[in-house]
């Protein structure tokens, strides 16, 4: 008789609520970081400016990367996400590319098949990966060894500056900059490079548009059968106060139905909303899924009068998260833009000893 193995992070997810951590971004400005830091030496002479590529970071800042993951672990934090939210070759083509829009051009398929096709950017966003992930691995060892609690290493894989959805010319609506196969090619190299890394699992969050997300999920196949290996999937959306992907306006209800076949160990909800106005959404979700429920929401509304530019301090986000799991809604939690370690240790706070959300067909 064959014994199908359960991955270690899915057994906890039938035990307590695990926490992932919060936003690298908001973290990371509380370093005081300037164009010079993320430049380095090795970057000095770029053209445009990088300091909103905070995935180059990792590359250039490792110590501060590591701190950052090192705090989100010493909070609580079961699962770290890697530094890649745009490690892909065409999101890094904003940043190292001319626009052919200054001048007169427009981008398109031809322009963005030049951009897969770049040896340079196709081995900077390998790196980007790469290097992320080992680093997480490191530290999610490190301090899962001295705690004797295991951590896991999520390879994030975060919305693109493109979109398969929507066309940007008012007067061409079947218009598209890129191909679908254009952008599965740039997942399927991050993808390889976060395996590569050494991530436990693949996170493809912050979903706005559902056919860029759908592209990330093939990706992740077509890896998963050239390659034979088998991480486990997260899946997290972004939705509007409609409660509709941002892009391509898809309920939630029908982001599920369109990516239930994956089976991913877990969807969800993120950034977006603050954790009152994603509250109806999720609740839906959790009720219409039978996989393991995230939430992750950002700190309230954006505030930037606040210390971390949102509005929700972290004792607001554990009463909130706290509820979350008082009405059986989740699994996973933690935080998204605005949420710092110390948002992500009064959440693993208020979430301990409290159930976790009845996994449909668990023992």
């Amino acid at each position: 008789m064959t014994q199908t193995t359960i991955h270690p992070l899915e057994a906890i997810l039938k035990e307590r609520i695990a926490i992932i951590d919060g936003a690298m971004g908001t973290t990371i400005r509380t370093y005081g970081m300037h164009e010079a830091d993320i430049r380095g030496e090795r970057f000095r002479d770029s053209d445009k400016d990088l300091l909103n590529n905070g995935d180059l970071f990792s590359l250039t800042q490792p110590d501060m990367i590591c701190d950052i993951h090192r705090r989100f672990l010493e909070a609580g934090a079961d699962i770290i996400e890697t530094n890649t939210f745009g490690a892909t070759s065409i999101t890094q083509s904003e940043f190292f590319v001319d626009d052919p829009r200054e001048t007169g051009g427009r981008k398109d398929p031809e322009f963005y098949q030049k951009i897969i096709e770049d040896q340079s950017l196709r081995d900077l966003a390998w790196e980007i990966n790469e290097t992320s992930a080992r680093q997480c691995r490191e530290w999610a060892d490190r301090v899962g060894n001295e705690t004797g609690r295991q951590r896991f290493v999520a390879g994030a894989i975060g919305p693109l500056t493109v979109s398969l959805s929507n066309s940007p010319d008012a007067d061409d609506a079947g218009f598209r900059v890129v191909t679908f196969d254009q952008v599965k090619t740039a997942y399927m190299e991050e993808v390889r490079a976060l395996i590569a890394g050494g991530s436990d699992l693949l996170l493809v969050e912050t979903i706005f548009d559902s056919l860029n997300a759908k592209a990330a999920l093939v990706a992740i196949r077509e890896v998963f059968d050239a390659d034979k290996v088998q991480l486990p999937i997260m899946i997290s959306a972004a939705v509007g106060r409609g409660g509709e992907t941002l892009i391509s306006a898809q309920t939630t209800e029908a982001f599920w139905t369109a990516v239930k076949h994956v089976k991913p160990l877990s969807v969800g909800l993120n950034c977006s909303l603050g954790p009152d106005l994603m509250y109806p959404f999720l609740s839906e979700l959790s009720e219409k899924a039978d996989v393991a429920i995230s939430a992750y929401p950002n700190a309230g509304l954006p505030n930037p009068l606040s210390e971390t530019g949102f509005d929700l301090g972290p004792p607001d986000m554990a009463r909130f998260l706290g509820n979350f799991a008082n009405d059986g809604l989740i699994n996973i939690a933690g935080g998204c833009c605005g949420n710092t370690p110390e948002h992500i240790a009064a959440i693993a706070k208020a979430l301990e000893g409290k159930a976790p959300r009845a996994l449909k067909g668990a023992a």
